[in-house]
């Protein structure tokens, strides 16, 4: 439930206006430099070695991933945000499991999309609890410019575990809404305790497998990808926590990385509390942004709609009960997908009204599972508790909560759910995965100032570990910052031209 307590936006530092400045180049280019830099000189970053050369944009070779349309199926799921003149076809590969007390061994379907039919593959990762990869790239590629899609198709993926790839499906229906329908500031024990239950049957349910869905594995998927399609160089586009993957993979597979961009990296760092404060922050103000651009108070509507809720649960069609925190939770949800925020402002409005089938739409994903498709929750709880190394005992964990509640009063006690999750999972064990890869090529890392999901202070700390990084800055709102012309134009220079834009280039909202 959210608390009335002191309100905080989330803040970033001023920048302050020096120059307008011509993206850096490593070949020749006509594109014009429209991106402006009025950001003051970035930290300096002391790597042990420079950064490699950014590699051609060469098309691949052979490709022993067998394809198949499936255009009609991804415009009826994308509906008006799809375009008719593009293809979309479809594929799965299989890669190797390689579960922690199976190295190598095992076997795993990933399922893809490409769409257009540009012909060098630029692969899209996306959030593990996010819209599928697949989905995802199918949803980008239609506002991409033709410039961009003439030379490249989008080849999203569907991270192991997730969507319709192979899903984890280790948590009971009937226990998942325990992990999102109370609030650990107001009583720890309940959450934890669905945590508990949760992990036990994933430990029981995956068995052997339990520890094989992280982001260092997924790595490995990617570089099997690239062989597939007959690529040298893997050049692709992160998007969200999708982002730390790529970076992973660059540091893992340096010489096979090509052109990668970031679009909203996470916070690196390990301190999962001081990360989920920013979490917090960054969703209080992008619904402040939201509300502004509708002309709606949302920030009172979602209290009064958690706390009537907190009253009274209402139930849903999926047959769970709908408490206030998990109304809020499916709200930031929502915030998560810019291109949804009218339809969310509309269902916090039904909710209010004693109606939530609208609210519950944005959950159904994380908590419903079909036939095609494993409920988000499952491959997020795996993939975030095997990356992760942070697990606070109890006391501290409502400590915790409780101060997250007081200093976010909207989503503060929500996203404290993510601490309690992993308190039972097993600590990571093998690779200790790390972003800052020397001999990599140059990077571009993007951040949005206002991001419900990825901070932009986060992004920063993240590109500040990284010797290839160089940032780029949009400062407007919502998850990703492709809705950016600028950062479009940024981006197109990159992949088309090999321009890298420079360290601390702005982009103004």
């Amino acid at each position: 439930m959210p608390r009335r307590g002191r309100d905080r936006l989330v803040a970033f530092a001023a920048l302050v206006p020096v120059a307008v400045l011509a993206a850096c180049t490593v070949g020749p280019s006509t594109r014009p430099a429209v991106v402006e830099n009025d950001a003051p000189a970035p930290q300096q970053r002391t790597p042990d070695s420079s950064p490699a050369p950014l590699p051609k944009a060469e098309e691949p070779g052979p490709s022993s991933v067998n394809w198949s349309d499936c255009a009609d199926q991804t415009r009826q799921e994308l509906g008006d945000a799809a375009r008719n003149d593009l293809s979309y076809e479809c594929a799965s590969m299989t890669t190797t499991l390689d579960a922690p007390g199976m190295p190598g061994h095992g076997l795993s379907r990933v399922a893809l999309l490409k769409a257009g039919d540009g012909p060098i593959p630029l692969v899209v990762v996306n959030d593990v609890d996010g819209e599928p990869g697949s989905r995802y790239a199918a949803r980008i590629a239609a506002t991409m410019p033709d410039e961009l899609l003439e030379r490249y198709s989008l080849i999203g993926v569907d991270r192991r575990g997730t969507g319709d790839s192979d899903g984890v499906r280790c948590i009971p229906s009937a226990d998942r809404p325990g992990l999102f329908d109370s609030d650990p500031a107001d009583d720890v024990e309940r959450p934890l305790d669905a945590a508990r239950t949760a992990g036990q049957q994933c430990a029981i349910n995956l068995d052997d497998e339990q520890g094989a869905f992280d982001s260092w594995r997924t790595t490995g998927d990617l570089d099997t990808l690239r062989e597939n399609l007959g690529m040298r160089h893997l050049h692709a586009l992160g998007h969200g926590e999708g982002s730390r993957v790529l970076a992973l993979y660059a540091a893992r597979y340096p010489d096979k990385a090509g052109r990668i961009a970031l679009d909203g990296m996470p916070d690196p760092s390990d301190d999962r509390a001081a990360v989920l404060d920013g979490v917090a922050a960054g969703a209080e103000a992008t619904l402040d942004t939201v509300g502004q651009q509708l002309g709606r108070d949302l920030r009172d509507q979602v209290v009064a709609m958690a706390d009537r809720l907190d009253r009274s649960p209402q139930m849903t069609a999926d047959g769970y009960r709908m408490t206030g925190p998990m109304a809020v939770r499916a709200v930031l949800n929502g915030l998560a997908e810019p291109h949804r925020w009218r339809e969310l402002a509309d269902a916090v409005g039904a909710a209010r009204g004693g109606d939530v089938g609208k609210l519950a739409v944005f959950l159904r994903p994380h908590l419903v599972e079909t036939q095609e498709s494993a409920a988000r929750i499952d491959g997020t709880l795996a993939t975030r508790c095997n990356d992760t190394g942070t697990r606070l005992p109890a006391e501290r964990l409502a400590g915790t909560a409780d101060q997250l509640a007081d200093d976010h009063p909207v989503f503060g006690g929500v996203v404290a759910q993510e601490l309690v999750w992993c308190s039972p999972w097993p600590t990571r064990s093998g690779e200790n995965a790390d972003i800052a890869g020397d001999g990599t090529p140059p990077m571009v890392v993007v951040s949005t100032a206002t991001d419900p999901v990825t901070p932009e202070e986060g992004t920063v700390r993240a590109a500040d570990q990284m010797p290839s990084a160089v940032h780029v800055s949009w400062k407007g709102a919502g998850h990703g910052a492709l809705e950016s012309s600028c950062v479009m134009e940024a981006l197109g220079g990159f992949y088309l031209d090999g321009d890298v834009p420079r360290d601390g280039t702005l982009c103004p909202a």
